[in-house]
């Protein structure tokens, strides 16, 4: 398994974090829902990125729901010192696997209280509320109310630090003004840009932005110039993309997820990639 060492780290305020995570999305089941079919290779994909040097996974415990944070806590608690887990409220999980908004104080506090539980720990270390806007994307208006309770929680020291999720530039700053914001997780990979603006602003703030989807989620990213690139370099298109992610800004991190310990390993591999001005400047113009 490479080494994930030449990605550099970046602080998540409590702690530093290597820049290359892992998201824990796909290990529940298709659509995210329900048990995963092979639980025993998704516990080894986790044992195997935490020996890598992944100290940074994504979660949530409507994945599944339940199901991802179970799986975290039977292959990797006790944690080893050093391991942030992040995880995100905000929805939760129809019968039928649908994908809900969840946001009122009580269903905030019952999802934190969820996820304590599930994933074994006293207080969680990161959580991000996640606005339940577009499907994909964000769209404006107030979540002063629900980020005002997690902020309460986290006053009561079940939560250390809290970010944001699915949201606009007007929104983090909405949210800094009641809480210390760590970090900003949104829609955002090589063919899909839309917070090129948001990511600097991030950046000279020192806060984390971590793209979610940074292979195109449900929709893997198909380019022309992003192949012949990764072929002229030796390397695969998805690692290219995400190469091209750590190489934009310094704080981004980045969750690929993965249930395979082959594509694991493709992904920790980016991190070993060097890309040249010329190369930038092609992808850049994807």
């Amino acid at each position: 398994m490479s080494t994930i060492s030449p990605a550099g780290v970046f602080p998540l305020r409590h702690q530093t974090v290597h820049r290359m995570g892992y998201g824990a999305m796909q290990l529940a089941g298709p659509g995210v829902f329900g048990p995963p079919k092979d639980r025993p290779t998704a516990i080894a994909v986790l044992r195997a990125a935490v020996e890598s040097g992944v100290d940074h996974i994504d979660t949530s415990d409507y994945y599944g729901p339940h199901v991802t944070n179970q799986i975290i806590a039977e292959a990797l608690h006790p944690y080893r010192h050093g391991l942030t887990i992040v995880t995100k409220v905000g929805a939760k999980r129809g019968n039928n696997g649908s994908w809900l908004p969840a946001f009122s104080a009580a269903e905030l506090t019952s999802q934190v209280h969820d996820n304590l539980r599930n994933l074994r720990v006293d207080a969680l270390d990161v959580v991000n509320y996640r606005a339940m806007g577009e499907i994909h994307g964000p769209s404006e208006g107030s979540i002063a109310a629900p980020f005002t309770a997690l902020a309460e929680l986290q006053h009561k020291g079940l939560i250390r630090h809290l970010g944001v999720s699915n949201v606009t530039s007007a929104q983090v700053k909405e949210a800094s003004s009641i809480a210390n914001v760590v970090c900003v997780q949104n829609h955002y990979n090589i063919a899909n840009r839309a917070d090129d603006a948001l990511v600097d602003e991030l950046s000279a703030s020192g806060i984390a932005y971590v793209p979610y989807f940074p292979l195109g989620g449900f929709n893997p990213l198909q380019s022309s110039v992003l192949s012949k690139v990764a072929a002229e370099l030796g390397a695969t298109p998805m690692q290219m993309a995400l190469a091209w992610l750590l190489h934009r800004a310094p704080n981004i991190l980045l969750i690929a997820g993965t249930s395979s310990l082959a594509h694991l390993r493709d992904n920790l591999a980016a991190a070993d990639l060097e890309l040249p001005a010329e190369t930038l400047l092609r992808l850049a113009a994807i």
